[in-house]
C-alpha cells in the first residue's frame, strides 16, 4: 500500500482546517473582545516493521526502528486568552476588563454565558444588557432619570440622580481555572464545560481578577500581520502535500507501465 497518498491527503485536510481557523481570526479582527483561535495538530499512528530494541542475535539489539507514519490530524482548536488592546469610546456603559475575568449574561433559555464584550446598553427597565439584548448578571440596575453613570476600576457603580451622586451596587466578574476549555457559542459568548471548570465569582481588581475601565472596549487580540504569515505558511504546506500526492501518483503510473 502506498501510504504517501494517504499521509499527504491527511496533511491537506489538516492545513485546510488550519486555513479555516486563520481566516476566522482575520474576519474577527474588529470584533470586540474576540479571542484568536489556533489549530493544534498531532501525528497519526505509525506502522513499525522493525521495532527499536529488537533482538538481532548475539545479545545485540536494534538502536532504532523502521517506522512509517500515516499523516497528521487536527487534535484541538484552542482559544488564546491574551489581553486585547483597549480602545477609548467615551461611552458610559462601555466597560473593558483589563486582566482576568468575564461578564456573565443570561441566555433566553435561562442558562448563563460569559463574554469579554463590554459594549452594554440599557433597556426600558434600567437593566444593563449586551448589544444583542441579553441581560448582564451581577450588574446593578440603573435608576430612571439618572443623568450620569460612574464605574470604578473595582466595579463600584454610582449615578447622578437629582443632582446627588449615590452608589447603586457593584459589578461582579467570573473566571475559570481553564478558560481554554470554554465552548464558543458565537455572538461573543462562551459557555461553561467540564474542561473549563465551574465559574468563580469575585470583585474586579481583587484576588487576581482584572480591573474595569469605563469608557473603553477591549479589541480583539488578533495580530493581522502574524495571521497573514500563518496563512502563507499554511498555504505552502497545503501545496507541498498536494505535490506529494501528485508525485506518488506519478510513481504508481510508472509501476503500472512496468507491469505491462
Amino acid at each position: 500500500m502506498n501510504l504517501s497518498l494517504y499521509a499527504a491527503a491527511s496533511g491537506m485536510d489538516a492545513q485546510q482546517y488550519n486555513l479555516n481557523t486563520i481566516s476566522n481570526n482575520i474576519a474577527n479582527v474588529n470584533t470586540t473582545g474576540y479571542k484568536r483561535s489556533k489549530a493544534e495538530f498531532q501525528d497519526l499512528l505509525y506502522q513499525s516493521s522493525t521495532p527499536a530494541g529488537g533482538d538481532v542475535g548475539g545479545g545485540n539489539v536494534l538502536p532504532t526502528s523502521v517506522e512509517l507514519g500515516n499523516g497528521a490530524q487536527v487534535v484541538s482548536t484552542s482559544k488564546v486568552f491574551s489581553q486585547g488592546q483597549l480602545s477609548a469610546t467615551d461611552q458610559k456603559l462601555d466597560v473593558a476588563v483589563q486582566g482576568e475575568g468575564f461578564f456573565e449574561v443570561l441566555r433566553p433559555d435561562g442558562t448563563s454565558a460569559y463574554t469579554r464584550d463590554g459594549a452594554f446598553k440599557l433597556d426600558a427597565n434600567g437593566q444593563v444588557t449586551t448589544s444583542s439584548g441579553l441581560s448582564v448578571q451581577n450588574f446593578p440596575a440603573i435608576p430612571a432619570n439618572s443623568t450620569d453613570i460612574f464605574i470604578s476600576s473595582g466595579g463600584e457603580v454610582s449615578v447622578i440622580n437629582g443632582g446627588v451622586q449615590s452608589a447603586v451596587g457593584k459589578i461582579q466578574l467570573v473566571r475559570f481555572v481553564n478558560p481554554g476549555g470554554l465552548e464558543s457559542l458565537g455572538g461573543n459568548l462562551f459557555a461553561e464545560t467540564n474542561a473549563s471548570g465551574t465559574p468563580e465569582s469575585g470583585s474586579a481588581a481583587m484576588n487576581g481578577f482584572g480591573s474595569l475601565r469605563q469608557g473603553y472596549l477591549e479589541l480583539s487580540n488578533v495580530n493581522v500581520v502574524q495571521e497573514m504569515v500563518n496563512m502563507i505558511v499554511a498555504q505552502r504546506a497545503y501545496e507541498v502535500n498536494s505535490k506529494a500526492i501528485q508525485t506518488s501518483d506519478d510513481i504508481l503510473k510508472q509501476v503500472v507501465q512496468l507491469k505491462r
